[in-house]
């Protein structure tokens, strides 16, 4: 039986789209913070030449340059302010997140509710601050070694692009919060999404004329285009699907009244982490990965180039690390967000319980279980669909390509966005029917 919201939510129209005055604002903030964001992809770091870095990046863009060119929405191969975007800020969450739990202090911190969540998120800042600066270092030592690309080499040149690249991504850190605050959907994510969106014609012009060209055969390019509509649907199925716990709750009387026992439902999500494993593994590999790969550029020694090619996209050492980070950060993430315990315990004090099982510690215990069954097979699903696409790319050796990665979070930001979209639309909804029983009483 379908709830009170989803029945509601079926009754939305464009008339109740066209009253929520709030929503409508919301959508044009968000979409105005996304085309400030856009148009600083074209803004060049100063000092360098961009036909010269252009020429450069052609022999690069195959490997880790090109996921982190996708990522940023073409402001690598254009070097421009945002070249970094969130991927420092990203790894400074999973490092402040990992450290929270293990810190009895932080634990603490986070525990003091709004207060502590500014603190955590400063600490959050601050060392989002030291891995853009080590990577934006890392980048303009790159450039030097690079022949012909910076105008002027020396160390006016490396601080002012350390200074334009960290002030890029911490505008994107401010913007990204008041996307969140003043917008529609989650900030970070909807920038990461608009990057990879921006990408997304140029990906399909070029590889309609590698087909073309007869550089991938049609075949290749169909099985590719089939791939796509197959990892979306795969997404979309699995980011719905629930594994839902009966809660039975028991008769009560109210004065000389018996009520029966009513029944509900705990549904607990397959993949509860959602996009946040598969953001932070590629994260974590983007960060050592980019510094290994401009360092490696020129002069460099043996060990370096050795690092930078096992890091490459495609590589087996890279589809390693990155299925072990996402299978990690799905049981990491799912610890952090959902928490057995505290679930059992409002449980317990509702008068809910699960049939068959002991309320308190045993429900405890058989929600983590479930959980943890569920996670597993969260966990495998999300490593496929990042890497198989990745194993697709390497073998056709496409430059351009919308992988597994990409897809998901796609699909997710945007399910995640409707979803509040059509929240702000049920709350208006509820606002005009409580205004509406209002004048009736006064009238009655």
């Amino acid at each position: 039986m379908a709830s009170a919201a989803e029945q509601l939510a079926k009754n939305l129209n464009f008339a109740t789209f066209a009253k929520a005055k709030a929503l409508q604002q919301r959508i044009w903030f968000t979409l105005g913070a996304l085309l400030v964001y856009r148009l600083g992809t074209y803004i060049p770091v100063p000092g360098i030449d961009p036909s010269a870095f252009a020429q450069s990046f052609q022999s690069s863009q195959q490997g880790i340059f090109g996921m982190l060119d996708l990522f940023a929405g073409g402001a690598v191969h254009r070097m421009a302010i945002f070249a970094l975007n969130l991927i420092p800020y990203i790894t400074a969450s999973i490092v402040v997140q990992v450290i929270t739990t293990a810190s009895p202090r932080l634990e603490a911190l986070k525990k003091e509710g709004e207060s502590g969540r500014r603190k955590i998120n400063q600490y959050t800042r601050y060392l989002a601050v030291v891995f853009c600066a080590v990577q934006a270092y890392g980048i303009a030592v790159g450039l030097e070694a690079s022949q012909g690309v910076v105008l002027n080499p020396g160390w006016f040149f490396r601080i002012s692009t350390v200074i334009t690249l960290v002030g890029g991504t911490m505008f994107l850190m401010w913007l990204g919060e008041q996307i969140t605050s003043r917008g529609v959907g989650n900030g970070i994510s909807l920038i990461i999404f608009a990057g990879i969106v921006a990408n997304l014609p140029t990906t399909i012009v070029q590889t309609l004329e590698l087909t073309r060209q007869g550089a991938l055969s049609t075949f290749a390019g169909l099985g590719i285009l089939v791939l796509a509509i197959v990892v979306i649907g795969v997404i979309v199925f699995f980011e719905r699907a629930q594994r839902r716990l009966l809660i039975q709750y028991p008769k009560r009387q109210v004065g000389n009244k018996m009520f029966q026992g009513d029944t509900s439902h705990l549904p607990l999500k397959l993949n509860t982490s959602g996009v946040i494993p598969v953001i932070f593994g590629s994260s974590l590999l983007l960060l050592p990965a980019t510094i290994a790969g401009f360092a490696a550029q020129g002069n460099a020694p043996q060990w370096l180039q050795v690092t930078a090619a096992l890091l490459g996209r495609g590589q087996p050492l890279y589809l390693i690390l990155f299925a072990a980070l996402i299978i990690f950060f799905s049981f990491f993430y799912t610890a952090i967000v959902f928490n057995p315990q505290d679930t059992a315990d409002n449980l317990k004090r509702s008068g809910g319980f699960i049939p068959g099982i002991r309320p308190g510690e045993r429900t405890a215990q058989y929600i983590d279980y479930v959980l943890t069954r569920i996670t597993v097979i969260g966990a495998l699903y999300l490593t496929v669909i990042a890497l198989i696409p990745e194993l697709i790319h390497s073998q056709l050796n496409v430059s351009q390509f919308i992988g597994g990665t990409s897809l998901l979070i796609m699909v997710t930001v945007t399910l995640d966005t409707i979803s509040q979209i059509q929240s702000h639309l049920i709350a208006q909804q509820y606002e005009g029917l409580v205004k509406k029983s209002r004048l009736g009483g006064k009238r009655r």
